[in-house]
C-alpha cells in the first residue's frame, strides 16, 4: 500500500462549497457588521439598523373591556311607524328583522316621527322616544327595571 493510493471511505468526505468567491471582498462590501461571519444573521426581523423597532414603540397594554357592559339593539320611531303592529316587543322586532338576537336588550331611541298609537314592551327607551309614544298615546311597560340589566351571554 502507497500513500498515493490511499483513498477515504466511500461518504465520509463531502465537495467543498465554495463561498466567498468572487472579488477581494467577496460581494460583502468592504467593511462593517455585514461584512463579517455570522454578520448577517445577527440582525432580526424588526431590526432597525439601531433605531427603536416598531413592536417596542406600540403600546404595551391593551386596554380594558368591562365584562359587565350591556349592548342594546337600538330601534328608531322611524322603523316604528312603518310597522303595522300595534304591540311591540322583542319577538314582533325580530320577527320584521329590526333585531339579530331575541336576547340582547333593545331600547327605542327618538329618531323620526310617530303618529300611531303604538303599546311596548321593551328594556329601555329615550326620553325623546318615551315622550313621542305618549304623545300619540301610546304605552311603555319596561321589561327591566332601571340598574337591575343583566350583561349578555
Amino acid at each position: 500500500m502507497q500513500q498515493h493510493t490511499l483513498k477515504p471511505k466511500k461518504g465520509s468526505t463531502h465537495r467543498h462549497k465554495r463561498r466567498g468567491i468572487g472579488d477581494t471582498f467577496a460581494g460583502r462590501g468592504v467593511k462593517g457588521q455585514q461584512s463579517r461571519v455570522g454578520g448577517r444573521s445577527k440582525f432580526g426581523a424588526g431590526f432597525e439598523g439601531g433605531q427603536i423597532s416598531l413592536i417596542r414603540r406600540m403600546p404595551k397594554l391593551g386596554g380594558f373591556r368591562n365584562p359587565n357592559r350591556v349592548e342594546f339593539q337600538p330601534v328608531n320611531l322611524a322603523d316604528l311607524e312603518k310597522l303595522e303592529i300595534d304591540k311591540i316587543s322583542r319577538e314582533t322586532l325580530k320577527e320584521v328583522g329590526l333585531i339579530r338576537k331575541i336576547k340582547n336588550p333593545v331600547k327605542i331611541l327618538g329618531s323620526g316621527k310617530l303618529t300611531k298609537k303604538l303599546t311596548c314592551f321593551v328594556d329601555a327607551v329615550s326620553k325623546s322616544a318615551r315622550e313621542a309614544i305618549e304623545k300619540a298615546g301610546g304605552s311603555i311597560e319596561l321589561k327591566i327595571k332601571k340598574g337591575k340589566i343583566k350583561k349578555n351571554s
